[in-house]
């Protein structure tokens, strides 16, 4: 039977893992903790309009970008496959990872990967106000932190797919500045959540798909960190555009590169997908 151990509010971003070896030696957790962010965690713009600056407007562009509203509100199962590098003092380290989430708060990913020539694998699951992570042979279960945390990180992962979710009662927007991704204008909107958190999200003036998230995330050893991702690459998947590239990076440094190689939406996920690890 898997060791369990209690997960604290300082281990919350671990969210990738180990094989057996995961743990063994503190030197480990930069890695650890740069890991677990992943699942979290994927033509010049024309002249400036009216509603460039007008929040609403700039999201129900986005939204028929996207592939319409219709079609979003129907986006409460899905899953996908990718594979993301990791960076970690200018190396880059592989990994591929199965995931799948339903709502915001069901979520689960499996993966696996080389980190120094070292295999790992892991699952991190959640499931309401549950939550569990295993490394290698390790199980450990969140507490309420490492829960409220992992939920961040799954909405700031699925808004951006998922854009009709801001127009739901508990979320707030406003204009925020506008930047340029790339080398392309981009017009943003500052999002307030449910859980009284905040986060900007700008979207390309030409297309109006989202093109950049940025938001304040705190790191394995409790440090907070500035995590910008930009978005790219967009694909048509029956009918919904997804980004299948994003780049983050943590206060300026890259952090971590991801692809999205396979992509479904679900009507309904399997309960069992949500399950405590075993």
């Amino acid at each position: 039977m898997a060791a369990k151990a209690r997960v604290d509010a300082g281990m919350r971003i671990v969210r990738v893992g180990h094989q057996p070896f995961l743990l063994e030696a503190l030197s480990m957790k930069p890695f650890l903790g740069v890991v677990l962010a992943i699942f979290f965690v994927a033509a010049a713009g024309g002249p400036a309009r009216a509603d460039d600056k007008e929040p609403n407007a700039i999201l129900d562009r986005a939204i028929k970008a996207m592939g319409g509203e219709e079609k979003l509100k129907k986006l409460d199962a899905m899953t996908w496959k990718s594979k993301a590098s990791i960076i970690i003092n200018g190396d880059s380290n592989d990994i591929t990872l199965n995931s799948t989430v339903q709502g915001l708060d069901h979520y689960r990913t499996e993966f696996e990967g080389k980190f120094q020539d070292n295999p790992f694998k892991g699952v991190v699951v959640l499931n309401g106000n549950k939550g569990w992570r295993k490394f290698g042979d390790q199980a450990m279960d969140m507490d309420e932190d490492a829960v409220a945390n992992e939920k961040r990180q799954i909405y700031l992962q699925v808004i951006p797919t998922k854009l009709v979710i801001l127009k739901d009662k508990g979320y707030k927007f406003e204009a925020a500045d506008e930047q340029k991704v790339g080398e392309k204008p981009a017009a943003g909107i500052k999002v307030t959540t449910p859980d009284g958190k905040d986060f900007k999200i700008y979207f390309d003036k030409e297309t109006g798909l989202p093109a950049r998230i940025v938001a304040k995330v705190v790191g394995f050893d409790g440090q907070e960190f500035t995590q910008e991702t930009t978005l790219k690459d967009y694909k048509d998947f029956d009918g919904i555009k997804k980004a299948t590239k994003a780049d983050s990076k943590r206060d300026g440094e890259d952090f971590v590169k991801s692809e999205t190689t396979e992509f479904k939406v679900l009507e309904k996920a399997d309960p069992k997908t949500f399950e405590e690890p075993v």
